[in-house]
């Protein structure tokens, strides 16, 4: 949708971003410990995300993994958000909970996209209101966006009506995060 907006328009907003510091990580769990490594092998962290993980590509969600889960972890949160997205929040991208511990990822394309089922999986309304993945989809001549995986242990699992929301998934995580840890994506149109 974003790729119809003029590359001059996105050129003109190219020094408008969200930033990271808004991102749930640094602003609603900025005391959790982060010592989770969350990885893909798709992607480096801080490198660009190859477009079929984009709406330029298949729009498929991205394989991630992730390591170092303390001890009493009982679910998994994966939060996606973008950085670089010309609004006053970042843009959300994903929200899945209760994610088991095990197996420690999540395969290429697991997880709902537009026009793919994937898995059954928990998940909350991103940016656009669907509970999906939402490939990245920069305005042209905007610059590079940074999509921030984010991933949190949690002590229990979350009691949230289907399709929450980013603030009723912060509020329902507030003192049982256990530890954190983000992997960051880079994607930019021309």
């Amino acid at each position: 949708m974003l790729e119809k907006i003029p590359s001059v328009i996105g050129g003109a907003l190219s020094g408008l971003k969200a930033g990271r510091e808004k991102t749930a990580s640094h602003a609603a769990f900025a005391d959790v410990p982060e010592t989770l490594t969350p990885t893909s092998p798709a992607f480096a962290d801080g490198a660009d995300m190859p477009a079929r993980f984009t709406a330029d590509g298949a729009g498929v969600s991205p394989p991630l993994a992730w390591t170092g889960l303390p001890p009493g972890t009982a679910a998994l949160v994966v939060l996606v958000e973008d950085a670089g997205s010309p609004t006053p929040q970042p843009l959300v991208h994903l929200i899945a909970w209760d994610l088991p511990p095990e197996p420690a990822g999540l395969d290429e394309g697991a997880l709902p996209s537009p026009g793919r089922p994937g898995d059954a999986h928990r998940l909350g309304r991103n940016s656009f209101l669907r509970p999906e993945w939402l490939p990245p989809d920069p305005p042209s001549g905007h610059g590079r966006h940074d999509y921030v995986f984010q991933i949190y242990a949690l002590r229990q699992p979350l009691h949230l009506a289907d399709e929450a929301g980013r603030g009723a998934l912060i509020a329902a995580m507030q003192g049982h995060v256990l530890a954190k840890g983000q992997l960051t994506g880079g994607y930019a149109r021309a």
